[in-house]
């Protein structure tokens, strides 16, 4: 395809059969010796526990960073790479619902638990399983550019990304993720669900808190405890989320939307947009529609196919 073309090789502590969580078998045909030349090593996830590397792995992985080496991360994968002190004083993302648990054992790092993928140069690290394919073409966007990027999206059948560099948001936490106490986590749950239902309503953190019958402080430290985040940043998520729902699904005008999400005016929703996703909502709709219109290879999308049937 006239892409640029790369050497790849799956090493573990050491060769022969391995059994994946998913059990399939997998022949792994090179030890740790094989990052001593690899110019990107992606930590790949791991089953639950332990989530700790074997210490030949470790010491390559921390000798690949040394001399220059591309390391990145994702989901479970993003706990064996902090356990290599690598992620130390860096920001860094994992899987929303384990996001928490990070904090918890690697204090050090300053977890983003909002973003698909956060870029520290020369470590990455992506969150859940899909994210690693943001990961990976985000990668490709840097050190191709988004052609080649954008080339790879179509043959994967993913759709293409932005091209700004920024990180994409994913939805905020589901209820099922909350941590805590029974009651305090149904009493968190039921606050989430009722803030949802008025995303165009003002909202504080103090109302918040009102609502879920605390002090504002003891509120503001047990929902980052629970949810891994803050009150103002999983509304700001909530309402982001609620807009590109409605920039997909809707002709609604952007100060329309702006009025169902409860941005204070519609260049606070473009400014908040457009910071988190790259592009600007009237851009992110155009890219979303053209996606539906023109699918790779071809081929018929069936999301535009069920939008059909809808209609």
């Amino acid at each position: 395809m006239g892409l640029p073309r790369f050497d790849l090789a799956i090493c573990a502590d050491r060769v022969g059969t391995l059994r994946t969580d998913l059990g399939l078998c997998l022949q792994v045909e090179h030890g740790p010796e094989a990052m001593a030349n690899a110019d990107l090593i992606i930590v790949l996830p791991a089953e639950d526990g332990p989530l700790t590397l074997p210490v030949p792995v470790e010491e390559a992985i921390v000798d690949a960073h040394r001399r220059g080496a591309v390391i990145a991360a994702y989901c479970t994968g993003s706990f064996l790479l902090a356990g290599t002190g690598l992620l130390d004083g860096r920001r860094a993302t994992t899987n929303w619902y384990l996001a928490a648990q990070l904090v918890r054992r690697h204090p050090a790092i300053t977890v983003e638990p909002d973003v698909l993928y956060v870029d520290e140069g020369q470590v990455i690290t992506g969150a859940g399983g899909a994210a690693g394919i943001d990961m990976c073409l985000h990668l490709l966007r840097r050190e191709h550019g988004p052609a080649v990027s954008n080339a790879v999206a179509r043959e994967g059948m993913v759709a293409p990304r932005h091209g700004s560099g920024h990180p994409q948001y994913l939805p905020s936490p589901s209820d099922a993720a909350l941590t805590g106490t029974g009651d305090e986590a149904d009493r968190l749950a039921d606050l989430l669900a009722w803030a949802r239902t008025r995303l165009h309503q003002p909202m504080t953190v103090n109302d918040l808190a009102r609502q879920a019958l605390m002090s504002s402080r003891t509120f503001a430290r047990r929902f980052r405890a629970a949810t891994g985040t803050t009150p103002y940043a999983w509304l700001a998520a909530q309402r982001l989320d609620r807009a590109r729902e409605l920039l997909e699904t809707t002709d609604l005008s952007i100060q329309a939307i702006t009025a169902r999400v409860g941005f204070h005016s519609s260049n606070v929703l473009r400014a908040q947009f457009t910071k988190h996703h790259g592009v600007s909502p009237s851009a992110y709709r155009n890219a979303f529609q053209q996606g539906l219109r023109a699918p790779a290879h071809g081929m018929r999308s069936p999301r535009s196919d069920r939008l059909k049937e809808q209609k």
